[in-house]
């Protein structure tokens, strides 16, 4: 094995901290400022230090092997881009708030890249004319920047975050589906290697477009992705691809629709309480505005509605709440009292599944302090959309068995995803096909979070005393501690200079002037797998070996140390 260099934490740029940094929020952003392993430099920005940067070294060789292993070919493209290519797609608008914009002096548009799907595509139009040069997976691991809101929970949600990001590209529909099945079993053997205990999920496309997609889900408590999982059969899925199937209703024994009087019941709390009804029996009537455009949607009283979904039904059009001036000049919009029927042409109609043809409800009248009962849908109202848009509760109805559904928090490690060709139709991608025609190719495009990674694994195998590394993406194999003075530290160095001389990666925390007992916390905030100590009986040519993730220790010759650490 090669000679490895011993890092010295007497000469290492990494000063770890006792206590919590006052704006973090998880474990991972807690750890990593305290064992030195990142630095915050603005709000959603860090900088990395030397033992982060290692560990990231480590996530990106595991990502680049098995990346080549499949036959992708690394390239590295630019962080500033054109605003063209984006406008052609469509994205330069649709990416809203959260792309970075920024002009050159001479008063061109340009942005800092948040996906590259555009500049893949353009790359592969310059370089490939025919069928024969296809199909190619293209990969690079670059920066990528997002104008995040509210950035959060440390190098988790951040502006700028490190991504391995790839594209396939085919001429036929099954070239696509083969590039996305080995593009899944290379994640499941990055997530494998890393130590990560992940879930793969059923996911909406969102903004990207196309067909098929899911996630990568690393189960955290810090999690901002909450996950369906069913305990009866293999579904799972993001919520916001969770979808619901109502049984047929037979609403002919309904009775007609009866206005009711309700003083003082603008919500659905108050509605409920008056009428002595469950939640569940009522209509809610949520109004929002599409490009401008009044539009209610319909839920169950019960439930919530989900944003996200509703956004991505009516995407890339804008979608906010209404506020109290947009009721101004319209009469048939009475708040708190809104119902369906009667909304007319003015206003489009979208509701959830269970708001199913043949369902009755109790609803808004349209009237001041007045709702109706036995208002069924299809007989009283038309819905002009149905659209799965509540949130997802605990226990609602697998969509495939049927069994309650469980929900977990997770953090999204990944994402692939059949694009189709959407790229390659805005920016005109062909190739001559084998009867020397035109054939518009066809894309995948497959993410892995580099940094988020990282952090996924801080959360899911940290323990009260720090940080525990699995071995393969650990800043070290050993982290080799002189406790006490002269002797000790003359016996750490030398056992770990002949540590690395066999190849093993060790860390030698030889600081003079710092006590044992600092020297131990810190060993196990910075969690190296394996932990030497040069203590007690140094003397005696005798060190102490502790497994960081178990705890268990034992004595063992400078001798039998070696042989263990380097079997």
């Amino acid at each position: 094995m090669a000679n490895v260099p011993v890092q010295r934490m007497s000469k290492l740029l990494a000063k770890t901290l006792r206590d919590d940094p006052a704006d973090a929020e998880v474990l991972s952003h807690k750890l990593l400022v305290r064992a030195g392993y990142v630095r915050r430099t603005a709000a959603g920005i860090w900088s990395w230090l030397p033992l982060g940067t290692k560990v990231l070294a480590n996530v990106e060789r595991i990502v680049r092997e098995e990346m080549d292993a499949i036959g992708a070919q690394e390239v590295v493209l630019p962080v500033l881009l054109p605003r063209e290519p984006y406008e052609a797609t469509g994205r330069w608008d649709e990416y809203g708030a959260e792309l970075f914009r920024l002009q050159d002096r001479k008063g061109g548009d340009y942005l800092l890249g948040p996906t590259h799907e555009e500049i893949f595509t353009l790359l592969v139009k310059d370089q490939t004319s025919s069928y024969k040069d296809l199909p190619v997976i293209l990969y690079q691991i670059q920066s990528k920047f997002r104008d995040e809101a509210r950035p959060r929970a440390g190098i988790l949600r951040g502006r700028e975050f490190l991504m391995k990001d790839s594209y396939s590209f085919d001429t036929e529909d099954e070239g696509l589906a083969s590039s996305y099945a080995l593009h899944r079993a290379a994640y499941q053997r990055i997530y494998e290697r890393l130590g990560l205990d992940y879930r793969i999920v059923a996911a909406t496309a969102g903004a990207m477009g196309g067909s098929q997609s899911e996630e990568f889900l690393a189960p955290a408590e810090a999690g901002e992705d909450t996950f369906a999982d069913c305990p009866s059969c293999d579904f799972a899925a993001n919520t916001e691809a969770v979808r619901y199937e109502p049984a047929p209703v037979d609403g002919s024994a309904v009775p007609a629709l009866e206005e009711i009087p309700t003083p003082d019941t603008p919500t659905i709390e108050t509605l409920a309480a008056s009428l002595g009804v469950p939640a569940s029996a009522t209509l809610k009537n949520l109004l929002v505005k599409v490009d401008g455009e009044i539009v209610a949607v319909g839920v169950p009283g019960d439930r919530e509605v989900d944003m996200g979904k509703v956004e991505e039904h009516f995407a890339p059009a804008a979608v906010e709440l209404v506020t109290a001036e947009d009721f101004v000049g319209r009469p048939d919009l009475v708040r708190g009292y809104v119902g369906p029927q009667g909304l007319g042409e003015k206003v489009k109609y979208i509701a959830d599944p269970r708001v199913a043809p043949g369902t009755g409800w109790i609803t808004g009248a349209n009237k001041e302090h007045t709702h109706a009962k036995n208002v069924v849908a299809g007989r009283d109202f038309e819905v002009d959309a149905y659209v799965d848009v509540v949130v997802v509760q605990e226990g609602d109805p697998c969509p495939e068995c049927g069994a309650g559904l469980k929900l977990d928090r997770a953090i999204e490690i990944g994402h692939i995803f059949q694009l189709g060709r959407k790229y390659a139709d805005a920016l005109k991608l062909d190739v001559l096909g084998q009867n020397g025609k035109p054939v518009r190719v066809t894309m995948g495009s497959y993410g892995i979070g580099v940094s988020r990674a990282v952090a996924a694994l801080a959360e899911q195998t940290a323990d009260e005393h720090g940080l525990c590394w699995p071995k393969e993406v650990a800043p070290a194999d050993v982290h080799v501690v002189a406790a006490g003075k002269a002797l000790q530290t003359e016996l750490a160095l030398d056992v770990a200079d002949k540590l690395a001389a066999a190849g093993v990666r060790v860390l030698v925390d030889d600081r003079a002037g710092v006590s044992p007992g600092v020297k131990f916390t810190d060993a196990e905030l910075i969690g190296v797998p394996q932990i030497l100590v040069a203590g007690r009986r140094s003397a005696d040519g005798v060190l102490e070996l502790k497994d960081r993730k178990t705890g268990e220790r034992e004595e063992l010759t400078v001798e039998e140390a070696i042989a263990r650490l380097t079997a």
